[in-house]
């Protein structure tokens, strides 16, 4: 257990173009060995064949993708007496968003395709829409915390 402090919560920038938090973290995680330009790049692509796709707005795309894929429990493995429990948990928003945004790009580096943009604008659409690998996930970890509910007196 750390004795220090709480650590001051950290607040993305935004991004140059759209100028919009959530496109910067995205951005962020995206990133491979600090090569943001590609990063910005990927995103970028992304979006605007998201925009020629759908025709509408591709930062509601993206809010409604994010929105869809937040998860509100999660389990955490608890030791007690012994044995090891999975103990549900509520996620704040912010963890509930920077989970979502990791399951997000998990999910479109696994689908096939030809590059990283038109793969992960095929993921945001499948999201937003309510499909996808990445809502399986998160409807994944929602069951386990619902099948694990009996152990929730041990946070």
């Amino acid at each position: 257990m750390s004795r220090r402090g709480t650590a001051e919560k950290k607040l993305a920038k935004s991004d140059p173009i759209y100028r919009n938090r959530l496109v910067n973290m995205l951005v962020n995680r995206i990133m491979k060995h600090g090569k943001k330009s590609l990063a910005y790049l990927i995103i970028y692509r992304a979006l605007k064949r998201i925009q020629q796709k759908t025709e509408k707005n591709p930062l509601y795309i993206l809010r409604q993708a994010i929105r869809g894929l937040t998860p509100k429990i999660a389990v955490k493995a608890r030791r007690v007496s012994g044995s090891t429990h999975q103990v549900p948990i509520e996620i704040g928003s912010t963890h509930g968003k920077a989970l979502a945004i990791r399951w997000l790009l998990a999910a479109s580096r696994k689908r096939p395709g030809q590059n990283m943009a038109f793969k992960l604008s095929s993921e945001l659409m499948d999201a937003a829409k309510g499909s996808g690998d990445a809502i399986r996930k998160k409807e994944e970890t929602h069951r386990m915390g619902e099948a694990n509910r009996a152990f929730a007196h041990f946070r």
